[in-house]
């Protein structure tokens, strides 16, 4: 079984959301084992804004609204300005980012997906990277802003644009590999039940 089959990452976006910003990270996890679930507004299809038109859709698996936090192991925000824009002004989308921000788990915000998090009041004092037209939305509220491809602080992965996906995608791979070997680790040191040393010495 592939290490990281057992983590289920949420990707939360609706109609025009930067394609690539989806896709590609989406693809990435796939192909690490990972499960993942596409998150919107509605049900049925969202589409992707490919750059300078319309592009794909994709089916969505649930309501923001029915999620529950403690199922998913990391959350992905892509970009675009169409999809941020409206989920920052969704109750139902912040609420669901604030509830993820509070459980330290990752979230990973790419292009414009970082509207979000100032919505959801998580950025202050965290070190972050973005579409550089949010660099002022997000220095007042509180965030350290930098120009690099990928910027890790505390739970949060950001990047730029699409050149940075590679690098994105992989920090976002590096840290659900990383909270499993912490997830292993913790396994491995967890005492044996009375019922399994009962077992144990049957055995014996």
């Amino acid at each position: 079984m592939t290490k990281l089959a057992d983590k289920m990452v949420a990707i939360l976006a609706t109609d025009g959301f930067e394609q690539s910003e989806l896709f590609e990270p989406l693809k990435a996890l796939k192909d690490a084992g990972v499960k993942v679930k596409i998150l919107s507004l509605k049900t049925g299809q969202i589409k992707g804004w490919d750059e300078k038109d319309w592009g794909k859709e994709i089916a969505v698996d649930m309501k923001v609204e029915d999620a529950k936090v403690d199922d998913f192991d990391a959350l992905v925000l892509p970009g675009g300005v169409i999809n941020p824009d409206a989920l920052r002004i969704n109750k139902e989308a912040v609420g669901f980012i604030q509830k993820f921000g509070a459980t330290g788990k990752t979230i990973a915000a790419i292009c414009h997906g970082p509207w979000t998090l100032i919505e959801a009041d998580l950025v202050e004092g965290v070190t972050m990277t973005s579409w550089p037209s949010l660099k002022m939305d997000l220095t007042n509220a509180g965030a350290k802003w930098v120009d690099k491809q990928v910027a890790i602080d505390k739970q949060f992965i950001t990047s730029r644009n699409p050149k940075d996906l590679p690098a994105f995608n992989q920090a976002l791979i590096d840290a659900l590999s990383k909270s499993q070997a912490v997830t292993t680790e913790a396994s491995a040191k967890k005492p044996m039940s009375k019922e399994d040393s009962d077992k144990n010495q049957v055995r014996s």
